[in-house]
């Protein structure tokens, strides 16, 4: 039935199945909820599109790889000519593979992640479970959140910055279990996810359904904030949440 609603099947067996499912209403059924199934999936699964900036960076990539010239060998029969230059172009172009899958693999991580951390922001914003802990006593929230994680997220309150901490809560993130620090910035929720430093972070700044997306690293943390104020204003705020002596 699934190769047949995807149009995988040949003209024989799919006028045998038409003729089948017109008089089998168990089949018929099951043909429409694949039907209906897809539907959802191409009206409410996410898409990414990748950036300009990463067709530009293949291209270039590309474009090395095609400069890249076996050395002369000399005199050497035609054969080993053949050989070396054979191996010279499979390794380079097994490197070039390895860079360009390596930078689809990063930016679809990195996508995500961005993804996620806004489809957490915005069910939350909409929800009664927007703060767990509601405090703007940094000696209050981390505590609270310290004692249901393994390790000890920063936490710092930056009214006098016009950025009003007014809680925590905690969330699953990237399958791991994170803080979630919240602020008050004018009329604007912004999330703050803190957890240990990744290998792989993700790049600086996303735009997500609207939703800005910056991060920031510091004291062994990585930082990912999201919120809809202006970006300029999201990733200064970072940074300096990210560089604030964690001690006060």
């Amino acid at each position: 039935m699934s190769p047949y609603a995807d149009g995988e099947v040949g003209v024989l067996l799919r006028h045998s199945i038409e003729r089948h499912l017109r008089s089998c209403a168990a089949c018929a059924a099951k043909h429409h909820d694949l039907l209906a199934l897809r539907a959802r999936l191409w009206a409410e699964a996410t898409y990414f599109k990748a950036p300009p900036e990463l067709r530009t960076r293949v291209l270039a990539l590309l474009a090395d790889a095609s400069a890249v010239t076996p050395p002369r060998p000399g005199r050497q029969p035609d054969r080993w000519r053949w050989l070396v230059g054979g191996a010279l172009a499979g390794c380079a172009a097994t490197v070039l593979a390895w860079v360009v899958g390596s930078l689809a693999v990063d930016w679809r991580a990195n996508q995500d992640l961005a993804a996620e951390a806004v489809t957490i922001h915005t069910r939350a914003v909409l929800s009664d479970r927007l703060i767990e802990v509601a405090s703007s006593d940094q000696h209050t929230v981390k505590p609270w959140l310290s004692a249901r994680l393994d390790y000890s997220p920063p936490v710092r309150d930056m009214t006098n910055e016009g950025f009003t901490l007014i809680g925590g809560r905690l969330d699953t993130l990237d399958k791991q279990r994170v803080a979630t620090l919240v602020y008050r910035h004018r009329q604007h929720t912004i999330d703050v996810f803190v957890r240990p430093e990744p290998t792989n972070a993700p790049s600086t700044l996303r735009i997500v359904r609207g939703f800005t997306v910056a991060r920031a690293s510091g004291f062994g943390m990585d930082w990912l904030a999201v919120s809809d104020v202006s970006p300029d204003v999201l990733t200064a705020f970072v940074e300096r949440l990210a560089r604030a002596d964690a001690s006060q």
